[in-house]
């Protein structure tokens, strides 16, 4: 091309999907006339029950949506409200009443939602317009040339029907998934040591686990009656499934298994995962059977967990969603971490805006982000086996959630992300949670190794922790710096009270198991608080005993 240069835009995306469109919106909330231009790969309107993973939301994302970006209309009218996370331990059995169950009988205090991907999508795309973003579609990058300087703009290339358009931006942010340009570009991919494959496929019919039983008792646990709207997992030794309820009327069916003891090539084709349903999932294999027509799209992933050695740049350059990194569907976290880095992305180009320095700013938000990556990851690797321990999986979910939200949720939902002086005061609390919660996962795996793995026919009841429900009501209150620092403080002492009472209960159960190195943090934690006002305990596991039905 010929001419005057082409004009600066203060913010290019890469990608306008879910990662780049919300970014798109939350720059356009804090900067009215913020210039910013999203190009988008795939044409538009997608279609709906998009060949998408990330249907599932947890309270994190959720909030992002419903709130930081002024969604809570389209969610709550459009989207399906999700009845929490559900799990079966159902692996060759029919009987659906008759195994444990993991899930709370009635919606707790915050909500998240099931979301189907080509609705929102479009959705984004139309209300990026509205708000004035400049959004193409069918648009192809072909080359990015980032400046070397601290002020000249970063230039690159793209395609929309066979013509070829120049944009130069102060800000490029890749948002385009797993092809990852700028990660190539710049030599960022890094491998993890969390081996794990996915299959996945929508149904164009709904899936509704209510009806796989007629037991009036099984059905009453919950209320409402709609365990359907749960993000349901059938669990066992090295896998999960999921089933998700889309609100354009598909479900949403994946397998995510260990390779060591599900290898992928026993499930790659839909005809291969309705054998590998028949021998793992019958009851599952019973309801798809007769809907095999009604198949709307297959998908698989081989090791779909990786890292990336730096998503945000004083260079003016940033990752989000799958072009950074990513972890592992089990407890959803895409979105909660689209979230976070997106709010980081944010405050840099505002700081840039402001003419405030990047370079420490940016180096610490990296760290910040990839610490909150390597404890989440922490929940997934070398865990599959346990999947399918009907005693200790349940106490895992229990810690898992604790830990979510105790702590990184706080974070979020407090506005605390950016808040480095306040983080910094709080930082031995934040790292003895970190630890604590690596070594209680080296813990559970121990403990699962000699279990008995009993399977009863019973409810454990999350909703009848009054604990565990008012962990969750805690997100929406509103802290001050003080209040935060005392909600932190209170949830890491929450996490080792839990700590110690698993290891007791473990420990009753199979005497000499011993606590790991668990015992050896939670000991160094008491000496170290010595001085502080000693917190009543409280009895976090009780559940187990007087809220198991059947």
């Amino acid at each position: 091309m010929t001419g005057a240069a082409p004009p600066v835009h203060d913010v290019v995306i890469m990608g306008g999907g879910l990662a780049g469109l919300t970014l798109a919106l939350q720059l356009k909330n804090r900067f009215e006339d913020i210039d910013v231009l999203v190009l988008e790969r795939r044409g538009h309107p997608v279609p709906l029950a998009a060949h998408k993973v990330g249907e599932s939301s947890v309270e994190i994302g959720a909030h992002y949506f419903d709130t930081v970006l002024g969604l809570k209309s389209h969610m709550q009218q459009v989207q399906l409200r999700k009845f929490g996370f559900r799990f079966f331990f159902s692996e060759g059995r029919r009987d659906i009443d008759c195994v444990t169950e993991i899930g709370a009988s009635r919606y707790l205090s915050v909500p998240s939602y099931q979301i189907d991907r080509g609705i929102f999508e479009n959705y984004l795309g139309e209300e990026a317009a509205r708000r004035g973003v400049r959004f193409i579609d069918s648009a192809m990058v072909g080359g990015v040339d980032l400046s070397d300087s601290a002020d000249a703009p970063h230039r690159l290339r793209w395609t929309v029907d066979g013509v070829t358009y120049v944009a130069r931006t102060r800000w490029l942010v890749d948002a385009c998934g797993r092809a990852g340009l700028l990660k190539r570009k710049l030599g960022l991919a890094r491998p993890n040591a969390h081996d794990a494959n996915a299959v996945w496929f929508r149904i164009g019919e709904r899936i509704v686990i209510d009806d796989w039983s007629d037991d009036p008792e099984w059905r009453a646990r919950c209320d409402p009656q709609a365990r359907w709207l749960s993000t349901n997992h059938l669990v066992g030794a090295g896998y999960w499934v999921w089933l998700i309820p889309l609100a354009s009327g598909s479900h949403s069916v994946g397998i995510v298994a260990d390779p060591k003891l599900h290898p992928l090539d026993t499930m790659n084709t839909f005809d291969k995962a309705m054998d590998w349903f028949r021998t793992w999932q019958p009851r599952l294999y019973d309801a798809l059977d007769g809907k095999r027509d009604k198949l709307q799209d297959f998908m698989f992933l081989r090791k779909f967990s990786y890292g990336c050695k730096q998503v945000f740049s004083a260079r003016r350059w940033a990752l989000t969603g799958e072009a950074g990194l990513f972890l592992d569907p089990f407890y959803s976290p895409g979105s909660d971490f689209i979230a976070i880095s997106n709010t980081y992305i944010a405050d840099l180009i505002a700081r840039d805006r402001a003419g405030l320095g990047l370079e420490a700013r940016a180096q610490v938000y990296d760290q910040i982000y990839h610490s909150f990556y390597e404890s989440t990851l922490a929940l997934y690797q070398d865990q599959y086996p346990l999947f399918g321990d009907p005693e200790v999986l349940p106490v895992k979910v229990i810690w898992d959630y604790t830990y979510y939200w105790g702590v990184l949720s706080q974070m979020f939902f407090q506005q605390k992300l950016t808040h480095l002086a306040l983080l910094g005061e709080l930082r031995e609390d934040l790292v003895h949670c970190q630890r604590l919660n690596v070594a209680m996962q080296a813990f559970m795996r121990s403990w699962s190794a000699v279990s008995e793995k009993r399977n009863p026919a019973v409810m454990l009841d999350q909703a009848a922790l009054p604990w565990f429900a008012g962990l969750n009501r805690s997100l929406n209150d509103k802290l001050d710096d003080d209040g935060f620092r005392q909600r932190v403080r209170a949830s890491a002492a929450l996490l080792d009270e839990l700590a110690r009472e698993i290891v007791e209960r473990a420990n009753r159960a199979h005497p000499g198991l011993g606590s790991g190195t668990l015992g050896a943090l939670l000991d160094q934690r008491m000496a170290g608080l010595a001085a502080r006002e000693p917190r009543e305990a409280q009895p976090a596991m009780l559940f187990l005993q007087a809220s198991a039905i059947g």
